[in-house]
């Protein structure tokens, strides 16, 4: 019995250099885990990941629409929140989630030579949202809508950028995200999603997208437009 037991506490004892050297342990009667689709569960894919940036898109229209409601009915609102709102635009919208889409997305649907008419136009639009936020951030102040023209000025140009970026990303996310695929490989696509990733935390910091969905949640209790539940119809 003492010749076999110490044969196998020999046999075991090489196992456990082997495992050693080998850098990991398994526990009795488990397989190593392999890398598989779980451990992508997580992960945002390029096209979505620009679809739920729309949602932030669609929400800051929304306080955009309830400063509209406020001035045509002559009622007063904080300036700098929609001042607040536009910089959200500005820094998320036009400067990371637009950019991406102009170096990204639109030069690999133009490569392939496919949907480059609504390429052209939604690259145009980009242009002239840009002007609509320069405008509505030189108003977007007290001392700005003192002038009698402004407030006015303010709503035409409010209205004039909901009026091209509802049907702008509307176009986006039923035609161009979902023939994304068709213009890049698979190892393309999933090099962009850790790309785009990276480079929301490197703007954004560790909060990235929930970070921006949280600032615009504080501007929306401002303007108390912030429950859902109050934009149902009375029945």
């Amino acid at each position: 019995m003492n010749g076999h037991r110490r044969e196998f506490l020999a046999r075991a004892g090489q196992g456990l250099l082997i495992t050693g050297a080998l850098g990991w342990a398994a526990p009795a009667g488990a397989a190593p885990k392999k890398k598989g689709k779980d451990d992508k569960a997580d992960e945002v894919a390029p096209p979505e990941d620009l679809m739920r940036e729309h949602g932030v898109l669609n929400r800051i229209m929304l306080i955009y629409e309830e400063t509209v409601r406020r001035l045509e009915g002559h009622r007063p609102f904080p300036p700098e929140s929609l001042a607040n709102a536009a910089d959200i635009v500005r820094r998320f919208i036009e400067q990371y989630h637009e950019k991406l889409e102009e170096e990204h997305v639109f030069p690999r649907f133009e490569k392939a030579n496919k949907l480059v008419g609504l390429v052209a136009t939604l690259r145009k639009q980009h242009q002239a949202g840009r002007g609509l936020t320069d405008a509505i951030l030189k108003l977007a102040n007290a001392k700005s809508l003192q002038a009698d023209a402004a407030p006015q000025k303010l709503v035409e140009t409010m209205r004039s950028f909901i009026r091209m970026y509802r049907p702008h990303e509307a176009r986006e996310d039923t035609v161009l995200f979902p023939a994304f695929r068709s213009v890049v490989t698979p190892k393309e696509f999933e090099a962009l999603g850790e790309q785009f990733e990276d480079k929301e935390h490197e703007l954004f910091g560790k909060e990235g997208f929930e970070g921006i969905v949280d600032q615009v949640g504080k501007l929306e209790q401002t303007l108390g437009i912030h429950e859902l539940d109050q934009f149902t119809p009375a029945g």
